[in-house]
C-alpha cells in the first residue's frame, strides 16, 4: 500500500463523519437557501484568503526542497482564488465588501488559527493535512453541490459559481500533484504526521458546516 493508499484507508472514519454533517449531506442532494449558500461564502472568503500565506509559511519553515517545490507550485495556483468568491457573492446579490471587510465565525478562525499554529509549532508537513482535506472535500462535493443549488435557485448558467466549478474540476489536478508528491514521503514519522493532521481538519473544517447549520436553524426559528 502506497502512502496516498494509507492516508485514504485511515482517514475513512473521519471523512465519512463529515459526509454525514447534516448541512452537508442535505445540501448536496437537495441544494440549501441562498443565505446559507452566501453565509458559506462568507467563511470560504475567510479561509481561503489564508491559503498562499499558510502555503508560504510553510515553505519558509521546511529544509526539504522536495516539498519547497510543490509547496510554491500550489502557491501560484491558489493565489487570488479569494477573489473569485467575492465575484460570487457579487453575482448572487450578496455584500461582498461588507464580507470583505468583516469577521469570520468562530468556527473559521479556529481552523485558521489551528494551521498558522500547527505549521508553526507542530511542523511544516502539517500544511498537507489542510490541503488534504480541502481540496479532496471539494473534488467530491463541489460540482455536486453548484448542480444542486442551481437548481434549488433556478439558475441556468454559473454565475455565482465560479469557485466551486473550478475547484470542483481544477482540484482534480491537484489531487493528482498532491498524491504524486505525498507518495514520495518514506518516513513514517512524516507520513503519521499527515495522517493525525488531515484528521484534525477534517473536524475543524466540519465545524464550520455544523456551525452554519446552526443559524440555518436559528433563522428557520426566528
Amino acid at each position: 500500500m502506497n502512502f496516498y493508499d494509507r492516508l485514504i484507508a485511515e482517514t475513512a472514519a473521519e471523512r465519512d463523519a463529515f459526509l454525514h454533517i447534516p448541512l452537508v449531506a442535505h445540501s448536496v442532494k437537495h441544494g440549501a437557501q441562498k443565505e446559507t449558500y452566501l453565509a458559506f461564502l462568507s467563511q470560504a472568503y475567510h479561509h481561503v484568503k489564508h491559503t498562499f500565506p499558510l502555503l508560504a509559511l510553510a515553505a519558509s519553515r521546511t529544509q526539504d526542497e522536495h516539498y519547497q517545490d510543490a509547496l510554491v507550485e500550489y502557491m501560484e495556483e491558489e493565489r487570488g482564488h479569494e477573489k473569485w468568491i467575492l465575484d460570487d457573492i457579487r453575482a448572487l446579490g450578496g455584500d461582498a465588501s461588507a464580507v470583505a471587510n468583516g469577521e469570520a465565525a468562530a468556527s473559521c478562525k479556529i481552523m485558521v488559527a489551528y494551521a498558522y499554529y500547527a505549521i508553526e509549532h507542530i511542523s511544516p508537513y502539517a500544511m498537507l493535512g489542510s490541503v488534504h482535506v480541502l481540496e479532496g472535500m471539494s473534488v467530491l462535493l463541489a460540482d455536486q453541490l453548484a448542480d444542486s443549488l442551481k437548481v434549488r435557485f433556478g439558475i441556468a448558467d454559473d454565475a455565482g459559481f465560479s469557485y466551486l466549478r473550478s475547484h470542483g474540476a481544477l482540484d482534480q489536478e491537484h489531487v493528482a500533484f498532491f498524491k504524486t508528491m505525498i507518495n514520495g514521503f518514506e518516513d513514517r514519522a512524516i507520513q503519521d504526521l499527515i495522517i493525525a493532521q488531515s484528521k484534525m481538519f477534517y473536524r475543524l473544517y466540519g465545524a464550520i458546516f455544523h456551525e452554519l447549520g446552526e443559524l440555518q436553524e436559528l433563522r428557520h426559528a426566528a
